[in-house]
């Protein structure tokens, strides 16, 4: 019995140690462009039977409850909070937000697709759209040189006035994904999410459309990580790690009372 205590009081210390590292990430990530928080899901580990419900008490009775004991408990995932962060005017021609659900798409130097949130985009040496890593948007998009007043609609619809041209010209169109379901994206670091099979396939289009969120141009996505909450976390989560090694240090004693007395 006290060997078993011991065991389940371990996998509380393990499972909070491992919510702790959900909030600190979301903590440290407080001030990155598009960031979603994360929480994490605890769940019960398989319980040990020792006296089934409606077991035969006596010949003529039956067990109420029965016995079931508790093995502890382990993390079983961690989600991505998809509520909108707030958005940060910048006057940056190439700073994007979506206000709405959705991703950028972007291509990886693997050739994969990546998704993310994060609008800080820039020109590379060629006049393509590129994020900070260098990676280009997808569709790809290239302003011509010598372009001014670049424009982008809601849609994702770019234009932008050329030598020699009185009106604007359409030179590309940025498309939204959205996913069924956003939580079983795959996080790859560098604000950047792929594909899974539990995410579903990338449904593509045009912005503020079909579910799409909206392009805002000149605008970036706050991080949606709330500090007061985050810090509430924390200390249920101290709490909860202080008294799985109180229970500990309570069966050690335990232990030794019956090594030293049995």
């Amino acid at each position: 019995m006290s060997n078993a205590a011991l065991h389940v009081a371990r996998t509380g210390l393990d499972a909070q140690n491992m919510r702790m590292q959900v909030i600190a990430n979301n903590l440290a990530n407080v001030n990155t462009t598009g960031f979603k928080r994360d929480r994490a899901s605890f769940e019960t580990l398989a319980y040990q039977a020792m006296q089934a419900p409606g077991a035969a008490s006596s010949e003529s009775t039956k067990y109420a409850t029965g016995t079931n004991l508790g093995t502890g408990v382990h993390i079983n995932g961690t989600a991505k909070i998809d509520s909108q962060g707030s958005l940060q005017t910048t006057s940056n021609a190439l700073d994007l937000a979506i206000e709405g659900s959705g991703y950028f798409q972007i291509q990886m130097p693997d050739g994969r697709t990546g998704y993310t949130r994060d609008g800080n985009f820039t020109l590379s040496s060629d006049g393509t759209i590129v994020n900070g890593d260098g990676y280009q948007l997808q569709p790809q998009i290239q302003i011509p040189e010598g372009a001014e007043k670049i424009t982008i609609a809601t849609d994702g619809t770019v234009s932008a006035s050329l030598p020699g041209q009185t009106e604007s010209s359409e030179i590309g169109k940025i498309e939204i994904a959205r996913f069924v379901n956003p939580g079983g994206l795959q996080s790859e670091g560098n604000n950047i999410l792929t594909e899974t099979g539990a995410s579903g396939q990338a449904q593509t289009g045009a912005g503020d459309s079909e579910g799409r969120g909206a392009i805002r141009q000149g605008a970036l996505e706050s991080s949606n990580v709330n500090i007061v909450e985050e810090l509430v976390d924390m200390i249920e989560t101290q709490r909860a790690y202080e008294v799985n090694s109180k229970m500990i240090s309570a069966t050690d004693q335990m232990l030794q009372y019956a090594n030293q007395n049995i």
